[in-house]
């Protein structure tokens, strides 16, 4: 029979400290070659405002695919920008396994992968967070972050002022602009859809380490040049190359992927400033999903 998980029940089953060290596994099986994917086959519906991507992948444990829509056009309306449904098989027969809501699998996935860029590639006494954006990536960030650092001080910034202020009263965090939450910080999180740069490089400390998960888009960008100069690591040489216009558009030279860094094959980069750009590839969310079922069966 197969299994259906809806969002409450994957909010039961997942824990962010096994979640993250599961992604740390599965981009190092990303990097290692272990993974047969393709870069998201994203459709586009109505430029600008609707989405619909395709997300296969399988590995030696797990096989699925991911179908979700991006809708720019929901912000504000109550309906999230984000949500998608997962299948999941077995990969040695074939046969499926579970269908599940992949909305909250997609916002977890996407901050534990960020947590685990930040265990290996910030500073150990980091202690100041900045979070550019106040919506659901700034919140799931702001939780997994928790798990890897200490941090003292939580700044906040959104281009609607009333959204950072709400948000810092929530989190305990301090609303103000990008300039001044970026200046002096340790970890900085962009999670926006910007579609130019929110974030300048000549902002960053020496030895900060940025995560950039928005605007995922050819045409779209986050960070400057400036900040882009920096030491870069991605989740997918392949996949930013297509998908990321802070990447496309800054033609920065791409260190490693963070995957190659997990598994041991480059070092962390020591005391250099460090900037993670993720845009979301499919074995973060076929092992989010894994996890979420042998959790369901009593097995995780």
């Amino acid at each position: 029979m197969v299994m259906c998980l809806s969002e409450e029940r994957i909010g039961d089953l997942l824990r962010w400290d096994r979640l993250i060290t599961a992604m740390e596994t599965a981009l190092a099986g990303f990097s290692l070659g272990w993974v047969l994917q393709p870069v998201r086959n994203m459709l586009t519906i109505e430029e600008g405002n609707r989405y619909f991507g395709i997300m296969p992948a399988v590995a030696e444990d797990a096989m699925g695919a991911k179908l979700v829509s991006f809708y720019p056009g929901n912000a504000g309306t109550g309906v999230p920008t984000h949500l998608a449904m997962i299948l999941l098989f077995r990969p040695d027969t074939g046969e499926p396994l579970a269908v599940m809501d992949g909305r909250l699998i997609t916002e977890m996935r996407t901050a534990a992968v960020s947590a685990a860029a930040t265990r290996w590639l910030a500073a150990p006494d980091a202690r100041v967070l900045a979070l550019l954006g106040s919506g659901v990536q700034a919140r799931a960030h702001l939780a997994a972050l928790m798990q890897v650092r200490d941090f003292e001080e939580v700044r906040v910034w959104s281009r609607t002022t009333e959204h950072a202020q709400r948000f810092a009263e929530q989190h305990k965090a301090k609303a103000m602009s990008a300039e001044a939450a970026v200046r002096g910080a340790d970890v900085i999180v962009t999670a926006t859809n910007a579609l130019q740069p929110i974030l300048k490089g000549v902002w960053l400390k020496p030895g900060a380490h940025v995560n950039a998960v928005g605007s995922p888009r050819a045409d779209r960008r986050e960070l400057d040049d400036s900040a882009m100069a920096n030491t870069l690591i991605v989740d997918s040489r392949e996949a930013v190359l297509q998908e990321s216009g802070d990447v496309i558009l800054s033609q920065a030279k791409i260190h490693a992927e963070i995957g190659e860094i997990f598994a041991g094959i480059k070092e962390a980069p020591a005391s250099a400033t460090t900037v993670f750009k993720s845009v979301g590839i499919a074995i973060e969310d076929i092992a989010t999903a894994k996890l979420a079922y042998d959790a369901a069966c009593g097995r995780a």
